[in-house]
């Protein structure tokens, strides 16, 4: 399923099945990929798992609610706007080096954090598990991309990873309400610790990985520009809810932002070794699985935000219980991956997936908008969940192989980060986007319908539900709008036609 249609990484990226690889594939590459997945997990559940142990922390630590955002923030700020730095230094120093130094660093931070006793502490901590995680999860996503070549193969793996990739943040509120309910709200990081042992000692074990490669230098104006541009507008966004998109932080930050990184594209076309090769981008599949990702996850990031509230703020969920009420959509996400995307890809084109997948999706959250206070979790929630969760998985498994299939060997680690880069990016933006939508309305209707001998608690109850149902409308528009960036820009053809050859070398 070669997605690449420029000529310079068609000339330069091996056939999958050709070379020594293909010749002697590694016996151990199954167990090397449970070793991946951990990590890989390890990275998109601390995305989530905080969410819920959040009011625990705070009264624990006497954060206030004006600064409680930043445990969230100070992740989200480094892992986002870290990330293609992280996708070079694999590039440059070999993969597996770095994904045991991501592992590592991200136990450390993650202990940290645990033993935080002021609110700085924790946020230094969130902060230093970013940046670790910008350097695991591309080094992961890449080392998938060199061991798994087969086409066969290569569905089946990237469907696990998918699957992780869509259901992490779900069992990551599960897993936080578990532990939050039944050990401490420190244990949402400390889980870590036993999970990057494991981890490290597989990675030890079962990975292998090409050397560095010697000629990728480090961009440091690119770093600089794009690194920079990326936490402003990230920073920008996070913001937004507490003081509004019109403060003057708020809109400096993004215009600042966007400067930097239009300056970052320009620079892009002038560096000898650039931080971002703008060939990647130039290819129209792999562009639109980015766009894909980006707008996929504004809408699920923002269905998480607005569902942990809802189940325990309206239907009265205990942590526990609100944990276990999004499984179906893990559940969901799974079975779409693994068992019908990773079956299907090799045969089919992966935009009849990804269109599709984004359809139910828009579905699932159309369903969310006519939510009430009194509506049931049966009639509303489970059927938004199970459409939801199956088009995510229908989507991510291909997005992920596509967009780094057939890319130039130093080009790998960029690649991979450019796609979780997406993720972060379209999930902070939407965490921010919706919330923000919500919180407007919200104010809005309880300003027209509290009035005097009203019950004021009913009022805004049913303003505080108006706010989530007007915010998801938002979030069915970006799912739609990932539908028609599929449709049209991802061309490329089946893996199985013409057994790894660029199929999509005429996509242009």
């Amino acid at each position: 399923m070669s997605d690449s249609s420029s000529a310079d990484v068609i000339r330069t990226a091996p056939a999958p099945n050709s070379g020594p690889a293909a010749e002697a594939p590694d016996p151990r590459r199954w167990w090397g990929l449970v070793v991946i997945a951990l990590a890989q997990l390890m990275v998109v559940l601390d995305a989530t798992i905080v969410n819920i142990a959040l009011p625990s922390a705070q009264t624990a630590l006497g954060m206030s609610d004006g600064n409680r955002q930043w445990v969230i923030t100070a992740y989200t700020l480094a892992f986002g706007g870290l990330l293609l730095l992280g996708g070079r230094v694999a590039d440059l120093v070999g993969r597996k080096r770095t994904f045991i130094i991501g592992l590592i660093g991200f136990a450390l931070a993650s202990a940290i954090g645990g033993a935080a006793q002021s609110p700085g502490m924790l946020f230094g901590a969130r902060a230093l598990q970013g940046v670790f995680g910008a350097i695991l999860a591309p080094s992961a996503l890449s080392l998938m991309t060199t061991t798994f070549t087969d086409p066969r193969e290569r569905g089946k793996a990237f469907g696990i990873y998918g699957a992780l990739a869509g259901a992490g943040g779900a069992v990551g509120l599960l897993l936080g309400g578990i532990l939050t309910s039944y050990l401490n709200w420190r244990w949402c990081l400390y889980v870590n610790i036993p999970i990057a042992i494991v981890a490290v000692i597989g990675a030890l074990v079962l990975l292998h990985d090409r050397p560095g490669h010697k000629d990728v230098r480090l961009d440091v104006p690119g770093v600089i520009l794009g690194c920079g541009g990326l936490v402003a507008i990230v920073y920008g966004f996070s913001e937004a809810e507490p003081r509004g998109w019109s403060d003057s932080l708020v809109v400096s930050m993004l215009a600042g932002g966007v400067v930097l990184l239009a300056a970052f594209v320009f620079w892009q076309t002038k560096s000898s070794s650039p931080l971002l090769p703008l060939r990647i981008l130039r290819d129209r599949n792999r562009a639109g699985c980015f766009l894909t990702m980006g707008l996929a996850t504004i809408g699920m990031f923002g269905l998480f935000l607005f569902m942990t509230y809802y189940l325990q703020g309206i239907l009265g969920y205990t942590p526990v219980r609100t944990g276990l009420a999004f499984l179906p959509m893990s559940v969901a996400i799974v079975i779409g991956s693994t068992q019908v995307s990773a079956r299907l890809l090799p045969h089919v084109a992966p935009r009849l997936l990804m269109v599709p997948g984004m359809i139910l999706a828009a579905a699932g959250l159309g369903i969310l908008t006519q939510l009430a206070v009194d509506s049931s979790y049966v009639s509303h929630v489970l059927p938004a969940e199970l459409l939801l969760g199956f088009g995510m998985g229908l989507t991510f498994m291909p997005v992920f192989s596509t967009a780094t299939h057939g890319v130039r060997p130093q080009d790998a680690g960029v690649t991979s980060a450019m796609v979780n880069t997406s993720q972060q990016v379209g999930g902070s933006l939407g965490t921010a986007l919706l919330n923000t939508i919500a919180t407007s309305a919200t104010s809005t209707y309880a300003a027209a319908h509290l009035a005097a001998g009203s019950d004021k608690t009913q009022v805004m109850r049913e303003a505080v539900v108006h706010g989530y149902t007007h915010a998801i409308w938002f979030g069915v528009a970006a799912m739609l709008l990932a539908a028609v960036a599929a449709g049209f820009m991802v061309t490329t053809k089946p893996t199985a036609r013409g057994a790894g050859a660029p199929a999509g070398a005429g996509a242009h």
